[in-house]
């Protein structure tokens, strides 16, 4: 019995919520099914990566995110053209190329040259029609050898920023920041007026 003034109990419990719920009984079999088909790729796309082609390094986006480096679409038509690799051609050797980035900075500039002199040096070209060499080729003792690069190639390297340890000296405790802040914003303010002042000091000297 609901005493006082109270709102009548009317709990709803017929919501049906077995027709809501969602199960994942094949998500045991999708995993194998993608194994499988990373599988046959890799034996199709032999002898080439199987990360795909070779990409730039790239700052992230915001200021948020801008310290830390991901891998880019493609290689900018600048960073090509400085490494010796001719636009048309990369994209045949496994380079990923976009014609749209810009370089914003010489050390990104430098980093990803550098990163397809690694790459050609370390390239091994297949000839189009067996036994038939043409020049860029590898030689056949080189062809022998080649094994499939399973995985990220020439991964990017974060660093993590090292920490200097200082020993905390008399002077850095008696040292006033908050002091020393208003002291220099007081001399960046006054800059015009004693420039001013110094210049007619300077003028009643020559009188």
């Amino acid at each position: 019995m609901v005493k006082h003034n109270n709102v009548v109990p009317n709990a709803h419990f017929k919501k049906h919520w077995q027709n809501y719920v969602k199960t994942w009984f094949n998500q045991p079999a999708r995993k194998t099914r993608r194994r499988i088909a990373r599988q046959k790729k890799a034996v199709k796309i032999f002898p080439r990566p199987t990360a795909g082609p070779l990409r730039p390094i790239v700052q992230c986006q915001t200021l948020k995110y801008n310290i830390k480096s991901r891998a880019g679409r493609g290689f900018s038509l600048e960073e090509l053209k400085a490494a010796g690799i001719p636009k048309k051609l990369a994209p045949t050797i496994g380079i990923a190329v976009d014609h749209r980035r810009k370089n914003r900075s010489l050390e990104g500039l430098q980093a990803n040259v550098q990163r397809l002199k690694t790459y050609k040096a370390k390239l091994v070209i297949f000839p189009r029609r067996a036994r038939k060499f043409k020049a860029g080729d590898s030689t056949a003792e080189e062809l022998a050898t080649v094994s499939q690069v399973q995985g990220e190639y020439l991964p990017i390297a974060r660093e993590k920023p090292s920490v200097d340890l200082v020993k905390v000296t008399d002077e850095m405790k008696s040292f006033n920041a908050y002091a020393k802040i208003r002291v220099e914003r007081m001399n960046a303010r006054q800059v015009g007026a004693r420039l001013k002042k110094a210049a007619e000091a300077e003028k009643e000297e020559k009188k």
